[in-house]
């Protein structure tokens, strides 16, 4: 029996430790569609019980401050997935098809994982362009499972995809999305993956199982109970998607990020869902902070200390963190835009990790610069009706950290920080393009193939 001195011994296990320590982490990147800033439990939600997102945000760290960087479906997605401002390259609205859709020109972060030995997935919604070349697996993505448009119903399986391949039965797409996610990791575990989980919930049509319903009476606006079922329904999915990844022994070695994908459509124009953005003012479809504050979580077991983030942090950052946690470098001619926050949550790195963010949607624009926000948003918001009242207002200037509902226009009283601040934006956009197509006049991301007529509902049991 060969006998090895205790000095090789104790190298060979440094460099056993080295090495897991260096292993490439999972990551997995959930996306809420059309949620309300309050409806979650973390922000002090009373009617919708929320106790897995809640269990999210307190096993890692909450932003306060967390945005996107449209108040749209498919231009947020289009920034969090490439990495960069979508208004850099034109895809500043929703795509209505026609071969509109994230130019192929763009590099994504599932392109960017994959090349670098991950197993990449997208389960759910696409919303990023139908045309082949467009689809989720020219763009990166190893496995998918889903929709390619906006909205969908819930319950029929009509233009749901496992790759090119249409789906013939279908139970819940929320449940379905959780169970597909499941087998992902349980195919997959013995190698790094990076799962992009987006759920069509809450967007419209307002669709939830009976059981579900039946959990909420004490709701008695009828399209609320319905919004709380299908909330119940996906939080119920990322409980069991992070019960996976437990039980499969991945709880340390797993990057978990959740935002929505735009604020709660509160107004007319949108596709209303009785969602609630409270303290917020706003809506989806607005530059304003009910259309582009959403719930944002960061979590990874002993890696990520939990606490609470108050500096605002943007969807673009998670792109950047989850390059980093892979020890994956981008190239500098990629232009990427967000900032590895790691070190910031760590405390390696004190100062803010953003100087300014920035929105442009059509006419509407806004920066937030520290505390200060200087915002062109919709009229309509201001509105009952959004029937008679065309066009943005004038630039108006908020202080968020005493007035974080917009309520006090500043811009008469500090004329000089509204001209830094518009100055600043104007030097940002001077690097955005004409937008490829759209306008910020409707909500294009409602009915899709296989999306229910407005307002009819099925009922199903799960």
């Amino acid at each position: 029996m060969t006998t090895f001195p205790k000095i090789l011994l104790a190298a060979v296990a440094l460099l056993t430790v080295t090495n897991l320590e260096a292993a490439q982490p999972n990551i997995l990147l959930i996306v809420g569609d059309d949620m309300g800033f309050a409806d979650v439990g973390f922000h002090g939600c009373k009617d919708i019980p929320t106790p897995h997102l809640d269990a999210l945000a307190t096993s890692g760290v909450r932003f306060t401050n967390g945005y996107v960087s449209g108040p749209y479906c498919s231009p947020t997605r289009a920034g969090l997935l490439t990495g960069r401002y979508q208004q850099r390259f034109g895809h500043e609205f929703n795509p209505s098809g026609g071969g509109q859709g994230m130019p192929v020109t763009e590099k994504t972060i599932a392109n960017r994982l994959k090349d670098n030995g991950y197993v990449t997935g997208l389960i759910g919604k696409w919303h990023l362009g139908n045309t082949p070349e467009m689809q989720p697996q020219q763009r990166g993505f190893s496995e998918f499972f889903g929709f390619l448009g906006g909205g969908h119903d819930y319950f029929k399986a009509d233009s749901i995809l496992r790759g090119t391949t249409p789906v013939t039965e279908l139970d819940y797409t929320t449940d379905a999305f959780g169970r597909e996610a499941e087998a992902f990791i349980d195919r997959n575990k013995e190698k790094p993956w990076f799962l992009y989980l987006a759920f069509n919930a809450v967007h419209t049509p307002m669709q939830a199982t009976d059981a579900r319903l039946a959990k909420f009476p004490q709701i008695t606006d009828p399209q609320r109970r319905k919004y709380a079922a299908m909330m119940l329904a996906m939080d119920e999915a990322i409980g069991k998607v992070r019960q996976k990844v437990v039980d499969s022994g991945l709880e340390k070695t797993t990057l978990v990020m959740f935002i929505s994908d735009n604020g709660g459509p509160t107004m007319p124009g949108v596709t209303v869902n009785a969602s609630h953005n409270e303290p917020l003012r706003g809506s989806k479809r607005t530059t304003l902070e009910g259309g582009i504050h959403v719930p944002f979580i960061i979590s990874w077991a002993d890696h990520v200390k939990p606490g609470v983030y108050e500096s605002p942090a943007i969807q673009l950052d998670l792109h950047a963190t989850a390059l980093a946690a892979a020890g994956v470098v981008a190239k500098p001619d990629e232009k990427l835009e967000g900032v590895n926050l790691l070190p910031y949550l760590s405390g390696e790195k004190k100062s803010a990790p953003h100087d300014a963010i920035y929105w442009r949607f059509g006419e509407q624009m806004a920066i937030r610069a520290g505390d200060f926000k200087l915002v062109r948003y919709d009229k309509n918001a201001d509105t009952l009706t959004g029937k008679n009242n065309q066009g943005t207002t004038e630039a108006k200037l908020y202080n968020l950290s005493s007035d974080l509902g917009e309520t006090k226009d500043l811009a008469a009283t500090m004329p000089d920080k509204v001209k830094e601040l518009q100055e600043k934006w104007n030097a940002w956009n001077t690097s955005n393009v004409k937008p490829l197509w759209g306008s910020a006049g409707g909500d294009s991301d409602g009915a899709e193939p296989g999306a229910a007529p407005r307002g009819k509902k099925k009922k199903k049991d799960n």
